[in-house]
């Protein structure tokens, strides 16, 4: 049985179909991505299995539950956590708060400075900023706080959306990392990234969205290798080492 199973979902924006009946599959402990242009439905795929939003069709089947009406906070609670495009940390708030609040559904209170501990070992910086204002931190930080926050509410499934956007390479090198490292502790990760080569070289599996529909699915390395693949998200790549 799948970790995670998508039926037929469907999403509309007013009279926009944003998800046209989309169907894949995540299984326990796998980094799986979902890659295409923007505008191709992927956020709102996320936003639909968080939900953040409401599918107007299908099903969302998580751990052989359906969870398709459930709200955000219930959703958090089963075990599903995003981590959303653009961070969104509490600017206001100290690092330590921020991490906290990943928390605050949680009822075994006891183990929650042991996975603050974790967060800090992942993230070293956030220990030495732990008292500093989210808002004064670099983007790079803040995005190992918006996913150190994620973590802290224990998922059993974590979704990423656009982790690297924004961030400078060398950074963008360190997420990529540790999301590796966070799946090898156990946490299934669904990943969304506009950096297709770097996410399908970490996944195991990946699935192309085209205007709200799955239109190629396959393993990391078969995807990197798929000549379409590499003409619409990969081409200057191609291209630069074409010419090497």
């Amino acid at each position: 049985m799948s970790l995670l199973e998508i039926q037929d979902l469907r999403v509309n924006y007013g009279g926009i179909k944003a998800l046209k009946g989309i169907s894949f599959t995540v299984e326990e402990g796998e980094i799986v991505t979902l890659i295409g242009s923007n505008g191709a439905g992927k956020s709102t795929t996320l936003k639909a299995i968080s939900g953040l939003l409401k599918p107007a069709a299908g099903k969302i089947m998580y751990g052989g539950r359906d969870i398709t009406g459930l709200d955000a906070q219930q959703t958090v609670d089963q075990g599903v956590v995003l981590v959303p495009e653009g961070r969104k940390i509490f600017p206001n708030l100290t690092v330590l708060e921020n991490l906290k609040i990943g928390a605050y559904l949680r009822s075994d209170k006891g183990k929650i400075q042991q996975d603050l501990e974790r967060v800090y070992d992942l993230f070293p910086r956030l220990k030495e900023r732990s008292w500093q204002k989210g808002g004064t931190l670099s983007g790079g930080e803040q995005q190992m706080l918006a996913v150190g926050r994620a973590l802290m509410a224990r998922p059993r499934l974590l979704m990423m959306d656009e982790p690297s956007l924004g961030l400078a390479p060398l950074v963008v090198q360190d997420i990529f990392k540790i999301i590796g490292e966070i799946n090898a502790t156990g946490t299934t990760v669904l990943l969304i990234e506009q950096n297709a080569s770097a996410a399908l070289k970490l996944a195991r599996r990946g699935y192309v969205m085209v205007t709200g529909e799955i239109n190629l699915e396959g393993s990391g390395s078969d995807l990197l290798a798929n000549p379409s693949v590499q003409e619409a998200y990969l081409g200057s790549q191609s291209r630069r080492h074409a010419r090497l």
